[in-house]
This record gives C-alpha cells, structure tokens and sequence, in this order.
C-alpha cells in the first residue's frame, strides 16, 4: 500500500495567507528552519494506477499538479483519481472537490450528515451527477475504497464544523470520523480531526503499521495566547500535543510501527526544523508530515 501526503497543513495552510504570527513570520522570510505546507489531504493506492483521496483540499489542484502519478495519462480526458472520500463537512476537506469538476468521473464516498451538508449546497452540483457516483458509508462497515484497498470508517470525539454550529458544541456520532484502512495485510489509521483521545481509540490504534493523526496545535491555548482567536484548539474540535491529556502522552503506551502528525496548524512550533517542540515530537517517536512525503507499507 502506497500512502502519499498531498497536503500536512490545517486550514489556511502554511504560511496562512494573512497571518504573521511567529512561524509564519519565518516562512514569509524565506527561512530554511521552515517548510511551506498545504491543506491536509492524503492519496492510497495499492498499485500506483489507481488512487483514493482522502479529503479535498481547497489547494487540491496544486497538490495534483505537485504529484506526476496523479497527473491524466491518455489522451483526451484522463485522470488515476477513482474516488474520493471525504472524513467531515469542515472547508478545508470539501473545498477542493470543485476542483474536480470537469466531467471527470470518479466515486465521493462520505457519511450520511456529510452526503446531506453537500447535497444541500447547490455549489457541489458543478459536479456532473452523471459522471460522480455518491456513496454514503456507514461506520463498522468496509467497503472498497480502489482495488486493493479496504477502509472502515469510525467515529472519533469531535465537533460539527464551524460554520454549521448552533447552541451544541457536541458532534453527532457520524459527523467527525477516522479510516482504518488495510492493503495486502497491512493497516493505516488516519485521524486528521479528533477532540481527545479515548481508551476506544487507543485499541483501535494499537498494532497500526502507519498511524497519521491530528497535529493541529502544540498546545490547547496556542491561537488565544497569539492572540488570533478566542478558541482553544478542544473548543475548535482538536486534541493539543502537549499537555497531560494531550496526544504526546495519551498515546505515549499505543504501539505503531510509524507515527507521524498531520493537520498542522500555520501557529505550530513543531513546524520549525530543531525547535524544542519539533525535537519533543521526534524524541517521542512522531514525525511531522510534510507535503509529497511517502509511505509504502
């Protein structure tokens, strides 16, 4: 199984295109230390023909036109992308699905609330109903996402996304979820959103060969402390690294093989090659994912 990271970044990616907080200030001057990122969003094949997005970042084209075995390869209209499922309703995972709209067919699998929030924007109907197959899927049930590759979606603590929030903070049990997803034997947990981690997903993760998960911030008070906003990263529907029920030591016991960050946030220290947090990170076992980085389990 191949795992291809189109983009680590949360949204707005990195640098943010408005923001000069203390990381984003390096990226804007060139600085080594730090990497530019786009918006989260991963690629799975099993062969290298035939692939499977996992989200669709509003930065989708450029992460295509970054990535040669996502490029079209006959003549006329072409394209390896098969399918693409989406994990949430959030913009940074659904913008880009305009993106793809150039009655090129391919199968959008997402869960119900999620199929609903998309149909009920007359937006998404650029994409011609005749040529993009809508699958709901349902939690506990595999299906195939591309030949040879099998995911099971399951729900993970979170929040419906901003735009959509009312007097409720809380999500309903299919609006934020995690893929576990299997190719010839072995197992990749992706988990780009979560607000904590719970002993359900400890044992799920355990044994996993490849586990990417929510990096959104360091800690919970980063964006407040900045001050770029009121909202902590749990009150925004992610669980910090740090901190005592942060995911550096709430999954310091869960065995992987592999274990890297994704969902970035343009605030994050750990973004900043030989920072005291980049090195707690990588000391931990973690890897921060970067845009084009691979995987081959």
């Amino acid at each position: 199984m191949r795992v291809l990271i189109l983009g680590s970044a949360a949204g707005g990616g990195f640098p943010q295109w408005n923001c000069r907080c203390p990381v984003c200030q390096l990226a804007w001057n060139g600085d080594p230390r730090v990497t530019p990122r786009t918006q989260s969003a991963i690629a799975v094949s099993a062969d290298g023909s035939s692939w499977g997005l996992i989200n669709a970042s509003p930065d989708l084209r450029q992460q295509i036109l970054s990535q040669p075995m996502l490029h079209p390869r006959h003549a006329g209209r072409h394209s390896p992308i098969a399918s693409v499922l989406i994990t949430n309703g959030e913009v940074d995972h659904i913008a880009g699905l305009l993106n793809l709209r150039e009655r090129q067919g391919f199968t959008l699998f997402a869960a119900p609330e999620t199929q609903s929030l998309l149909a009920a924007n007359p937006i998404f109907r650029v994409l011609d109903p005749e040529k993009v197959r809508h699958k709901a899927i349902r939690l506990e049930e595999a299906f195939a996402l591309v030949e040879g590759i099998e995911v099971t979606a399951f729900a993970v603590p979170g929040k419906v996304p901003l735009y959509m929030e009312d007097a409720s903070d809380a999500a309903e049990p299919e609006d934020v979820i995690g893929l576990e997803v299997t190719g010839d034997g072995q197992r990749l947990l992706h988990i780009p959103n979560c607000a904590r981690v719970t002993d359900d997903l400890r044992a799920r993760i355990e044994g996993a060969d490849l586990l990417l998960f929510d990096g959104t911030t360091f800690t919970d008070d980063e964006m407040p402390r900045l001050g770029l906003s009121p909202k902590t990263a749990g009150r925004m529907g992610h669980v910090a690294m740090d901190g005592p029920t942060g995911s550096l030591a709430a999954l310091a016991g869960v065995m992987a093989k592999r274990k890297a960050y994704i969902h970035i946030n343009n605030t994050n220290p750990v973004l900043i090659d030989g920072s005291p947090e980049r090195r707690r990170v990588e000391a931990a076992g973690w890897t921060v994912a970067h845009d084009g980085m691979e995987f081959r389990l």
